[in-house]
């Protein structure tokens, strides 16, 4: 399932507001914990905060502070630029958005308005934004003075500018359109548009299009001398009071606002007399213009009814006043209920919320994203919570990925070490992590040494191991940890952050070893790239690989690809691409991509090919114009450990991309390797993926 969409809208005033808040409604009944995030907001006065980010937190009630909410204002963003740091200005938004992404089930982010100048910059800030949280789009647009053929046009290349750039688009709405239209910009936009992309056609609506007297008090700079607390009521239609009493009140329509010059205490009374009659249409609000206020007398007689309209004084002209009134572009905020419910019943009623619900559920960009995948394997290791055994746990590092993981309720940890050691590391580190739902193990104190000490025994003794050996190796907890997972009191292990590869993965070779279809071990890296996820692989273990085991590793490779929800289109890396090159290296890849391909036929794979025809298509159209793997390529197996290991660092260092693993293939039960200078990100994903593998994959 994705875990966030991203609303986008074409140009200024698009209503994209109702979608948010007809989103939030649909997912608040779906997910329990739904967050909301603009990574920019228009510039706002000290002391006040975001009309929009404010609506939503207070009216759905959202545990989200303001400030978390958001990432820059539009002018830090213009400093940002200007002063070159365009990317800080991405790496907050990304940093700002996984924190909320951490914290709720579900994320609704929210776009840029539009309002300021520069919006072929913005549109490219809006692009960029959603591709790199790796998050679907829904787009907006409006229908206000377009032709049907304009707005579907602006609909399409919107749509396509997000496709290009790797940018899932889940749906497009047209909005604001002419209720007679509807079914007509609804028929056009499913003809024009493909149909992966789900459409929506919303109608102008007058209670979204008028503003209410709140808004036009704060506009005109008001002051509210009566009813100040229905200064809520929404605007039907306004109109001015200048003839005689007997003459408007056939003009009256229902929530009218009345503009008429202060003086006016015929026009006063009757439009309040009018409001409570069961004979003319509902009075919204009374503007008195010119700064003339009613005699006392009348003033009087308004304070004594029963019930008034809001009544405001501004102090210019009536044609200028109701200039004004028409051109304030309407809002919605917190307390005007009435906005809100219309825009959720709009939303429910012109919107395809099943396919909607669905498509989310299903919701994939172009190749997986990082987020995403990171996303799935949660999801699967919660599935099925397994037992994992880590060895080093006295370390800082895996206590904080332990915390995580528990709070996560993903696996059932147990820390390998002295139990008092590693209370008081968790007590020092002022660390929230409950010891009761964890288990620690001092190898030298367990119930289980002497027999872990007596299997080690029996499967090493042909090997000249006798038992005090076994007994000194068994005291380590690489040793102890692996036999766990031999013995099944553990699904799997995770070490390395403390120890090299080899003290982490010699006690597997030796007594879990191989599976029976796998001849050889080897790793991959999860490359996990600003758009997509690839693989890597051998960039660990095995330093010069004959043809037949770089076979091996591209079949295992593949496997593990698939069982991760990555398409395998394997490319066998050398020098050279395709018959031109020549030499021993090159052959020995070229023979490689023979092997798999009588081993097996069914797998998409190519080689020799260079790293750039793999990834790029142009470059691979060129060199391999008949592969269906160069420029698509999802599974990278290098020619020796050499270069695998130096390409996934610089890849990983240079383009920022997270690389998770190595996980181990082709042992009978799941034991990975750290780096010594992994994070407490690296080790959480490594555990996940530990706790799938050990479902036999």
């Amino acid at each position: 399932m994705s875990k966030a969409i991203y609303i986008a809208t074409t140009e200024p005033n698009s209503g994209k507001s109702l979608i948010s808040i007809g989103l939030m409604q649909m997912l608040l009944g779906k997910t329990a914990k739904v967050g909301y995030f603009r990574p920019i907001i228009n510039d706002y006065s000290s002391g006040k905060k975001d009309n929009h980010i404010n609506t939503i937190l207070s009216y759905f009630n959202l545990p989200i502070e303001y400030k978390d909410t958001y990432a820059f204002t539009r002018s830090e963003v213009v400093e940002k630029n200007n002063q070159n740091k365009e990317d800080e200005v991405l790496d907050t938004i990304i940093k700002k958005y996984k924190s909320l992404e951490e914290r709720f089930d579900f994320v609704l982010v929210e776009g840029t308005d539009f309002t300021g100048e520069g919006s072929i910059i913005e549109w490219d800030i809006n692009v960029l934004t959603a591709k790199n949280l790796g998050i679907p789009t829904i787009i907006v647009s409006s229908g206000v003075g377009k032709t049907l053929k304009e707005l579907v046009g602006n609909l399409n290349l919107a749509c396509d500018s997000f496709k290009e750039n790797g940018v899932n688009v889940l749906m497009a709405v047209a909005n604001k359109v002419q209720s007679e239209n509807i079914n007509l910009v609804a028929s056009a936009l499913k003809e024009k548009l493909p149909d992966s992309i789900l459409t929506g056609a919303i109608p102008l609506n007058p209670v979204l299009g008028n503003p209410s007297i709140k808004e036009i008090v704060e506009q005109l700079d008001g002051k509210v001398l009566f009813g100040e607390k229905y200064i809520n009521n929404q605007v039907g239609s306004f109109g001015v009071g200048a003839m005689q009493l007997r003459n408007y009140l056939t003009h009256l329509k229902e929530d009218g606002l009345v503009i008429t010059p202060g003086d006016r205490a015929d026009i006063i009374l009757g439009a309040l007399q009018a409001n409570l009659s069961a004979n003319y249409p509902t009075v919204s609000g009374i503007v008195l213009t010119g700064g003339l206020m009613p005699e006392e007398s009348i003033t009087k007689l308004i304070e004594g009814l029963s019930e008034v309209v809001p009544i405001i004084s501004v102090n210019q002209g009536t044609f200028s006043i109701a200039n004004k009134i028409g051109s304030i572009k309407p809002k919605i905020y917190a307390e005007n209920e009435q906005k809100i419910a219309v825009s959720i019943q709009n939303f429910s009623k012109y919107i395809p919320i099943n396919k909607l619900e669905e498509r989310l559920i299903t919701a994939k960009s172009n190749g997986i994203t990082p987020r995403m995948f990171q996303y799935n394997l949660l999801k699967r290791a919660q599935e099925s919570k397994k037992h994992i055994v880590l060895p080093e746990g006295t370390d800082e590092r895996v206590l904080r990925a332990t915390k995580e993981l528990i709070d996560a309720n993903v696996v059932d940890i147990t820390l390998l070490g002295n139990k008092a050691q590693i209370t008081n590391k968790v007590i020092s580190l002022d660390l929230d992590l409950d010891l009761s739902k964890i288990t620690i193990e001092d190898p030298t104190q367990s119930a289980h040494f002497k027999d872990y000490v007596e299997t080690l025994y029996q499967l090493r003794k042909h090997k000249n191991l006798n038992l005090a050996m076994a007994q000194d190796l068994m005291e380590d907890v690489s040793y102890f940890g692996t036999m766990m997972v031999y013995k099944g009191h553990a699904d799997g292990m995770v070490s390395g952050a403390v120890h090299t590869t080899q003290h982490t993965i010699r006690p597997a070779l030796q007594f879990v070893k191989t599976r029976p279809d796998a001849p050889i071990v080897s790793s991959i890296f999860f490359m996990c790239l600003p758009d997509r996820v690839t693989i890597f692989g051998d960039c660990a273990i095995n330093p010069n690989p004959t043809a037949e085991e770089l076979a091996e590793i591209a079949i295992s490779s593949a496997a593990t690809s698939a069982a991760f929800g990555i398409e395998p289109r394997i490319a066998m890396l050398s020098y050279s691409s395709g018959s031109s090159g020549m030499g021993e290296d090159v052959d020995r890849v070229r023979k490689a991509t023979e092997i798999v391909k009588s081993k097996r036929p069914d797998l998409k794979i190519e080689g020799p090919i260079q790293y750039d025809a793999a990834v790029d298509m142009k470059v691979g159209k060129s060199k391999l114009p008949n592969s269906k793997v160069a420029g698509q390529a999802t599974v990278f197996i290098f020619p020796d450990l050499n270069t695998g290991n130096n390409t996934y660092k610089a890849v990983q260092r240079e383009t920022g991309a997270l690389a998770i693993g190595p996980m181990l293939q082709g042992l009978n039960k799941p034991v990975n390797d750290l780096s010594r200078g992994c994070t407490v990100d690296d080790i959480f994903n490594t555990v996940i993926i530990t706790a799938i593998q050990s479902n036999g994959i």
